[in-house]
């Protein structure tokens, strides 16, 4: 009896340690809004399209994509899908993220003494997650807006990043943006691809997107624009090897195979026909023809693209 018993108690101590964890990969988790404003709930992401109603003030919904910079949509109370702006004066998102194992509520990223423990977060509570502070520590703010601190661990909490993306370190967002680049390696060119369609890619439509999945953030659509961009944010460097990980890459036309051929042009004012990202130790994730198979991975040192770099600068600061 001693023996079965001793079993009994081991496997009661098991299934305890390990219940949270198996209640996350069981349970799901949705991005939920309220209505700021009475706002028009349309059937396409446009404002030529049909209305179906006016969403009412503190109205809840819920938000199943993040469409363009202007629109989200969510689906109502009723199951209806549609489509909103995404405009703050009307919508905000007030959770993304659900409780599943009661954890502390911080006053500081730490379980050491000077955090203080807010109050206990319970199975079930809704929160918003607004910053990955590190891999240990999320800053969430509760239903009644009170901002503090939660393990990331998902023991306690499951998550939706995939409309409200929280904050995040910067080495984290950078291998965010590569990671969501690496998805669509051989997906096939083409000049003046259609933005909001990743079955093709030119490069600034593929660059504009690895931006957009990962970080919810949103670049030029052109080439020449996203190096404005990217020069508007801060210094840029002309020399390639200085390029850090995650940074853009721009390029002049071709003018032919030889390092002489581009002497003496003013790398600002000549113009930038083609973008890709650095990779670090002199490699790049880019698409620039049918013919080399799509989106891909490229080395530059004593290649065209050393030749035709022009300047690179990071987006993300």
């Amino acid at each position: 009896m001693k023996k079965w018993a001793m079993v009994i108690s081991i496997l009661v101590l098991a299934l305890t340690f390990v219940l949270p964890a198996a209640i996350s990969a069981d349970e799901s988790v949705l991005t939920k809004a309220q209505i700021v404003s009475g706002v028009s709930f349309r059937d396409q992401p446009n404002t030529a399209s049909n209305v179906i109603r006016m969403l009412k003030t503190n109205e809840i919904v819920t938000v199943t994509d993040y469409v363009t910079t202007n629109w989200y949509k969510v689906k109502d109370a009723q199951g209806v899908s549609g489509y909103v702006s995404t405009n703050s004066k009307y919508i905000k998102v007030i959770s993304n993220a659900e409780i599943i194992y009661g954890v502390n509520f911080r006053t500081l990223p730490s379980s050491d003494s000077g955090s203080k423990v807010i109050r206990m977060l319970s199975k079930g509570e809704e929160v918003l997650v607004t910053d990955k502070v590190n891999d240990s520590w999320y800053k969430i703010q509760d239903a009644s807006g009170t901002s503090g601190y939660v393990s990331t661990s998902s023991k306690y909490m499951v998550t939706d990043f995939s409309v409200s993306v929280p904050n995040r370190p910067l080495a984290d967002e950078i291998e965010a943006v590569i990671a969501a680049g690496n998805v669509y390696l051989g997906t096939p060119y083409e000049f003046g691809s259609t933005r909001n369609d990743p079955t093709t890619f030119d490069c600034s439509d593929f660059v504009q997107t690895m931006f957009w999945d990962a970080l919810r953030f949103s670049v030029p659509s052109d080439s020449a624009s996203q190096g404005e961009f990217v020069r508007s944010l801060g210094p840029v460097s002309t020399d390639w090897t200085k390029l850090k990980r995650g940074d853009l890459m721009f390029f002049s036309s071709y003018k032919g195979s030889k390092a002489s051929d581009y002497a003496n042009i003013n790398v600002f004012k000549e113009p930038i026909t083609h973008v890709g990202l650095y990779l670090g130790n002199g490699s790049i994730l880019h698409t620039y023809s049918i013919e080399s198979g799509g989106v891909r991975v490229d080395t530059i040192d004593g290649k065209q693209w050393e030749n035709r770099f022009l300047y690179g600068g990071s987006v993300l600061r």
